[in-house]
């Protein structure tokens, strides 16, 4: 005899945090909106100390006095986790931010460095309405599924002798891109290592770049 089967069903919630750095551009204001540059760390800055934050990238930037006339946020992974598998927080934070802040919904960009390279191509997959363009940094993620990104403008950046996250990952989603019909641009630094985004975010080119981008309805 066989046993009987009973039915059942489980309900929780599942809390996340997230501590973050925001920077509003001079001047803000709440009367006109803005652009917002979402920045995604690398592995190294994980935990609850956004301090940590200010070593590299973005917030490097903004702590050596540098300016800019959109709203950055840069949130912190939490501590063991990825990017990747924080997709749900990054967007009820994305959500939360443009609730909160006079944000251009047509004017919101995307970007990160070796896991925040990863998670950058990650989410932006995953919301492939929000974004108006995408700056991955060494990082990579399954060509295959490219297809749902087509439509937003792309600039990676890779170094040639990176030894973390081989340059492969970066050239497999531009060709797969390129092979969409996707519109992205690729560079290359010859002689640069893992650290492919001290000189990309001290391009004042990649900030033009973006602000010409807006976002392409679907």
């Amino acid at each position: 005899m066989s046993s009987e089967q009973q039915e059942g069903l489980f309900e929780c919630q599942i809390t996340r945090r997230l501590p973050y750095l925001l920077t509003l551009p001079a001047g803000y204001t709440s009367e006109q909106r803005y652009p917002l540059v979402l920045f995604l760390h690398g592995a190294g800055e994980r935990g609850n100390d956004v301090n940590k934050l200010k070593i590299h990238g973005l917030p490097r930037e903004i702590e050596e006095g540098q300016s800019f006339p959109f709203i950055t946020v840069a949130p912190q992974c939490p501590a063991g986790s990825w990017w990747t598998v924080e997709l749900e927080a990054l967007t009820a934070l994305l959500n939360f931010i443009e609730e909160t802040y006079a944000v251009d919904p047509d004017r919101i960009y995307l970007t990160g460095m070796s896991m925040g390279g990863m998670g950058t191509w990650a989410l932006s997959m995953a919301l492939p309405e929000r974004f108006a363009a995408l700056l991955p940094i060494c990082g990579g993620n399954n060509p295959d599924t490219v297809d749902r990104i087509k439509h937003i403008p792309v600039w990676a950046f890779h170094g040639a002798k990176d030894d973390v996250v081989p340059l492969e990952a970066s050239t497999k989603m531009v060709e797969a891109l390129r092979a969409a019909g996707g519109n992205v641009k690729f560079t290359i630094y010859p002689e640069a290592d893992h650290d492919s985004w001290t000189e990309t975010y001290k391009n004042p080119a990649i900030y033009s770049w973006l602000l010409a981008q807006k976002r392409s309805r679907l």
